[in-house]
């Protein structure tokens, strides 16, 4: 759903003024741009990055980057996919540069139960008053599809949370990271492929 729940064409349609806006020198345009997407993106790259703090940094880079290069965005992407290849690809270099291989967890939400990458967890019992031994095994399962997920690569991880997290389609998600669709599908496939394996060498494990 879009940030304000209006229809998407409206969104893009309004970004496109505001957009414009900025192109023709009125920075007072950027203002409700930052307005709409900052939480949302902040969101997004605390999943990626594990830590508050980098995450605003990210973010506040990313909104920079953004209006620098805003005379060079001609509409052929939505704005928000625009700014969300900036800041993917900032979180990507700073991980590339630090050498660390993690993301957040994808902490609880209802979504996160909800998605594919939730869905491998099928272990995990329903929610109404579950025993004391239920939920034990719920957060231990928890735990195993987090771990699996973490233990993923960047190039993998990344689509599974622009997919199943952020809900965006094949070809959003190609814009964001620079792919073709086929290659997305094909990253994906591969990712979600890994997290089974990887799930249920985990989980065998738990049982041990």
């Amino acid at each position: 759903m879009s940030p304000s729940g209006a229809a998407p064409e409206a969104i893009a349609f309004e970004d496109d003024v505001l957009v414009e806006g900025c192109r023709r020198g009125d920075m007072r345009s950027f203002g409700p741009l930052v307005a709409k997407y900052q939480d949302r993106l902040f969101n997004a790259v605390l999943r990626m990055c594990h830590d508050r703090d980098e995450a605003a940094d990210v973010c506040q880079e990313a909104f920079v980057r953004a209006l620098e290069k805003i005379p060079q965005f001609h509409g052929r992407s939505r704005f928000y996919t625009w700014l969300f290849r900036i800041g993917v690809n900032l979180v990507l270099s700073r991980r590339r540069r630090a050498k660390v291989v993690r993301f957040t967890s994808l902490s609880p939400e209802p979504r996160f139960a909800d998605s594919q990458a939730g869905g491998l967890a099928a272990q995990l019992p329903d929610r109404r008053e579950p025993d004391p031994a239920e939920a034990a095994m719920a957060r231990d399962t928890h735990r195993c599809v987090l771990a699996a997920l973490e233990a993923l690569d960047d190039d993998f991880r990344v689509v599974v949370v622009l997919r199943d997290i952020e809900d965006m389609d094949y070809q959003q998600i190609a814009e964001t990271l620079g792919l073709p669709v086929g290659t997305v599908k094909s990253r994906l496939h591969r990712a979600r492929t890994m997290l089974r394996e990887k799930l249920g060498d985990r989980l065998s494990q738990a049982k041990t």
